[in-house]
């Protein structure tokens, strides 16, 4: 069911005399096979058809995306800004990763990310807030539908437990024959596959 490539993509930030910049996705997987969960799917026929996006926003992001063919592709893509790059690197490089997704796919019907409302500390909030105003500005630029989905509802439709913790999360997706590099990948595909069993799956 899964096939595991190594991914290098070449980005340049929109930004007038900017050189170009590298941003390595270290692994990303392909799987085939995934319709969601018998007598879940939605029948909302706009996403059972589109392109779908699911994001675990951070420095390290986790991604998801389930093609029209219905074949679902995931990662995990580094956001972290060298010692001599500041701060804003890291959005510039994950706007043009977008753009890059975007042209890869021919098109994205609709963007899910974990939706986040207590952190750890206050660089973790401010991190999270700054991606999470790029990908909504970028949506929007893009006319690409997006919805954030509370963690706990993330984990209990994963795992059975709102608050379950990461291996957990990360076991539930091995068990629909998914092979998460890391809690980022594992958080990324049950948003994914929530959107499958819920909003609609390809049959």
């Amino acid at each position: 069911m899964h096939d595991e490539k190594l991914y290098e993509i070449n980005v340049v930030p929109d930004v007038p005399g900017f050189p170009e910049t590298s941003v390595t996705c270290v692994r990303a997987h392909a799987y085939t096979g995934y319709k969601g969960e018998p007598g879940t799917s939605g029948t909302n026929e706009e996403i059972r058809h589109s392109q779908v996006l699911a994001l675990d926003l951070g420095t390290t992001t986790g991604w998801a995306m389930r093609l029209a063919d219905g074949t679902i592709v995931s990662g995990t893509m580094q956001f972290r800004p060298s010692r001599y790059e500041g701060g804003g690197m890291r959005y510039l490089r994950f706007r043009s990763w977008l753009d890059h997704l975007l042209n890869s796919a021919r098109g994205i019907g609709s963007v899910c990310f974990e939706e986040v409302r207590r952190h750890a500390g206050t660089d973790a909030a401010h991190l999270y807030g700054g991606f999470l105003a790029h990908l909504s500005a970028w949506c929007e630029l893009n006319h690409i539908a997006y919805q954030g989905v509370p963690v706990g509802t993330i984990k209990r439709h994963a795992t059975g437990k709102g608050n379950a913790g990461k291996d957990a999360v990360i076991a539930a997706m091995r068990a629909k024959g998914f092979n998460p590099e890391d809690d980022n990948e594992a958080d990324a595909l049950a948003i994914l596959t929530w959107v499958i069993d819920t909003q609609g799956g390809v049959r």
